[in-house]
Formats: structure tokens, sequence, C-alpha cells
């Protein structure tokens, strides 16, 4: 039974609570009744978690209904902790318990010494009072620093000497903040960060339910639902989570990241913060599927850590920055519309250099150069989901090997256009027409991109950015070359960067080993 009145309403006193029938469950059974009625009234679960509907939520929908404590594995921004801290909502509102308790003692079933002593001497007048499942969640990162006294408790001799107790006497302990949370729910973060001997600690707690402190012969029965979360024990040699604990464990979960580009877009859409000031905000749809997919070229990548994982956050520290970038242009133009264009995706280097983690071969190219090459294999993937793939030839060109306008099909034009000896520059802070101008001189570029995007001619700022993208794209397939001198960017005819040696990505270099 639960009590949803006013605070006025609810029953002061033990007597009271007795007279008005309410009955307390166990944490965990409190939760089962809670989750058993939000699913059979088909209620969203975990409201913000993307992209686990059909795997990580069910498994934990489980593991609550069976009871069990439970153990979150997975690589970093994978929203483990957005979960823990969801589980509260499926505490009931308020819960009763002995006015003035540490533990949160069950006032039918005190634990500690100070709610015994209550009820025994107060009896049915005994106060008590009522918490909101705020209260009842508790969270501790661990650290190698953290001690059995931090989570559960140790003698305090001061107080011990100042009350004249026996190290003995419950009235002499500090509790930890394990015991404070009893009737709740606790998690630990980063489990393999506590060292061994204070992993051991946590077996009682595990398995007799209980607490003992210092060896002295005090028990203490705890009502409360465990829940860690760690990365897989080869990611760091910080520490590792022990057999014995693990297999005390009841459920382990395993989490992922995005497995579809448009969850990896509902995640950024929710998490990055691109609303500014009053001005629009417009963001073209193959922009925000590049952002993304540079974290999806990244897990793969050969020269990043795949052991270290690459965060959510990468993709959205990237969406502010390139949205920043546009912003500033924008501001110092006075344009009323924030546009981004591919010129700005250079700005998204520093949401992206910090969060990737190389190997040694990774390292000796340098995390810039690396998170460029990221950037111009997801502008080739995505490119591929909206116009024909430049490097495909028709089966009767395929036998060719000169270079030639042909081998170019749809993109001829435009190639033919930089062989004849032409070039364009552009850099991300010209204003919208001089953009737009300097785009349109390639010839056929206009026509291909109107083609395939529909953006409606009139939009020059949504048009000059997608044939900016194209453009990029072609550079990427190596079709036309691509110098960069900072905040600008030059295209050209591909044949005499192949003499110069400039205007090749890494991946061109990986291609040739060079």
């Amino acid at each position: 039974m639960a009590f949803h009145q006013s605070t006025a309403a609810r029953p002061t006193t033990l007597g009271e609570l007795k007279r008005s029938g309410y009955k307390v469950l166990p944490v965990k059974e409190e939760i089962r009744k809670n989750l058993t009625g939000i699913l059979r009234s088909n209620t969203p679960l975990f409201p913000g978690i993307i992209g686990y509907e059909k795997s990580v939520i069910p498994d934990l929908v489980n593991a609550l209904l069976a009871r069990h404590d439970i153990l979150l594995l997975g690589l970093r921004g994978q929203a483990k902790s957005r979960i823990l801290r969801q589980l509260p909502t499926l505490l009931d509102e308020f819960i009763p318990v002995i006015k003035g308790s540490e533990l949160n003692d069950n006032p039918f079933h005190p634990v500690s010494r100070h709610a015994v002593d209550a009820v025994r001497t107060g009896g049915d007048d005994t106060e008590i009072e009522w918490i909101h499942r705020d209260q009842r969640f508790s969270e501790k990162l661990a650290t190698p620093d953290v001690t059995i006294a931090d989570l559960i408790g140790d003698i305090d001799p001061i107080k011990a000497a100042t009350q004249r107790l026996h190290y003995a006497h419950e009235g002499a302990i500090h509790f930890g903040i394990i015991p404070r949370t009893n009737r709740g729910i606790f998690a630990i973060n980063e489990l393999p960060d506590l060292q061994p001997r204070i992993q051991v600690g946590l077996f009682n707690i595990m398995e007799e339910k209980d607490i003992q402190i210092r060896g002295f012969n005090i028990r203490l029965p705890l009502d409360i639902l465990l829940v860690f979360t760690a990365n897989p024990e080869d990611y760091t040699n910080r520490g590792n989570l022990i057999t014995p604990l693990k297999d005390r464990i009841d459920a382990q979960i395993l989490t992922h990241y995005p497995r579809s580009l448009n969850d990896a877009i509902r995640i950024t859409e929710q998490e990055a913060w691109v609303e500014r000031d009053g001005r629009s905000v417009v963001i073209p749809p193959y922009m925000k599927e590049i952002v993304e997919q540079i974290a999806f070229e990244a897990r793969k990548s050969e020269f990043v850590d795949q052991k270290s994982g690459v965060s959510a956050r990468l993709t959205i520290a990237s969406m502010e920055s390139l949205v920043s970038n546009a912003e500033r242009r924008a501001i110092i133009l006075g344009d009323s519309a924030v546009v981004p264009r591919l010129v700005d995706l250079h700005h998204a280097l520093p949401g992206m250099t910090g969060k990737i983690e190389l190997v040694f071969e990774g390292e000796q190219e340098g995390a810039v150069k690396v998170s460029k090459a990221l950037i111009g294999k997801a502008v080739r993937t995505v490119f591929q989901q909206y116009f024909p793939d430049p490097l495909q030839k028709k089966p009767r060109e395929r036998a060719e090997t000169t270079r030639t306008t042909a081998d170019n099909g749809l993109y001829g034009p435009i190639v033919s256009w930089f062989e004849q000896g032409n070039k364009v520059e552009i850099s991300d802070d010209m204003p919208l027409e001089a953009f737009y101008r300097e785009l349109d001189r390639i010839g056929g570029l206009r026509a291909v991109t109107l083609k395939h995007l529909k953006i409606p001619e009139a939009n020059r700022g949504e048009l000059a950015s997608a044939m900016e993208f194209v453009l990029e794209a072609l550079h990427q397939c190596s079709k036309i070359a691509k110098d960069e001198v900072e905040r600008a960017s030059t295209y050209k005819d591909m044949v005499g960067s192949i003499f110069s040696g400039r205007g090749r990505s890494l991946e061109e270099d990986e291609e040739t080993g060079t």
C-alpha cells in the first residue's frame, strides 16, 4: 500500500501507521511491484535511453523482476550511469521511517540501536517521518582510495569516548554510505577501480545481506538493491573485478553503442545544445549523419584503441562545435540563420581529439591527422547514401585504365572543370553569397547537387553547403585534390597534386603504403 495524499494526511506515529493498514515491502519487492504496474500500463521505461529498447532494457527489466543485484558492463559513454540514476523512479514516492534514524529504519522491524530504543520506549507513540524516493538513492564513484569505512562504516573513537561507550557498542559506530542507503538503491560506478580488499568487504552485503564492523559482533541486516557499473576488465590496468564478487552479482548486463545511425542521431539531438540566441539553426540531414558516422568509423579504425571505446560524447561535442563555428560566422556577418558547412568540420576537431585513445600507430600519425581521416571516411560513406558512388565504374568502363572524363560518369563535368586548371578557394568566414558564387563557378556542380538532394534552388544557404558536400566527397574519392591552409580550403586538379605530393589523405597514404 502506498500513500499519495498530502504530508499532513500521512500517519505521524507508529500507532497511526499500524491502524492505516500500511504494509512495508522489501525494496526489491517494492521495485518489482511498481515495475509490474508500469509494464501493465505500457508506460515507457527509462525515458531518454535510446537504442536499448530491444537489448539492454528487456534484460534490465528481467533482472529487476527477478530481484537481482545488477552489474552494467560496457565501454564509456554507453548511458550506464544514466540508467542507474533513473532506477529510483521505480520506488514508491514516499515511505515511512523511524524519525531521526540514520538507517531509514522500517517502523515495524527496526534494525539500528537508535530505532530499536525509540520503539521500545515510545511504543505506538514513536514518531515516524516520510522520506522521498530521491533520498533513497546513493551513488559512489569507485576510486583506489575508497575505504571500508567510507562504504560500510567504522568505530568512531571520539564518539565512544564522549558517550562512554564500549567499542563493541553500536552507538560507537559511524555508518558508511551503504548502511545509510538501507531500504533504497546503492550504486557503485567503475567497480573494478575498488581495491580488491575493499571488494571483499562487499561479500557479506551481497550474500548475507548484513554488515559487520571491525570484527565486533554487530550484525545489521540491510534491505538494499545494489547496482554496479564497470568497463570490460581488459580495458584498463587500474584494477579488475575479482571473481568471487562477480559471482555474487546476480545479473550482468552488457551495454553497447548505438547500432544504427538513426539511433545515434536521436541521442545527439537529445543531448547536444544547438539552440542559439534566437537565430534559426538549420542542420542538413547529411551533416547530422556525417557527425555520427565519424564515431562509427572511429569504432572500427585500426588507429583507435577499441578497448577504450568511442563515447557518444564525441558526437555531442562535435555537433556543438560545428554549430558554434557556424554561429560565429552568422554573428560576424549578420546572418539570421545558422547553417553549418563542411569547412566548419575542421573546428569540430577539438571535440574529437581528446575523446579517442590511439594505439601506437595512431600516436605516430597524430590525433589531428587521424581525426581528419575519420571525417573523410565519414563524408565518403554518407555521400554514397545520397549520390552514386564516384568510384563505381560501369562494366564497359572497368577495363579502361586511362584517366578520362568519361571515367567520372555523372561527375565528369565537375572533374573536367578542374582538369582545365581551374580551382576554387573557400573559407569558413566567407559571406553566403561569396561562398555560393565561388562554388557555382564549377561546371555541373549545382545540377548534380539539385538532382540528388532535392533542395529548393532559392535556398542559397543549404544549397551552397550541399554543393560543398559534393566537392568534399569527390576529394575523398580521389577525384579532385584539396589543400588546407588554416581556415581555408582549395580544391583543384588531382594530377598536379599527385606530382607535388599534396592533397593526399591519411587513407590514401594507407592504401599506397607511404
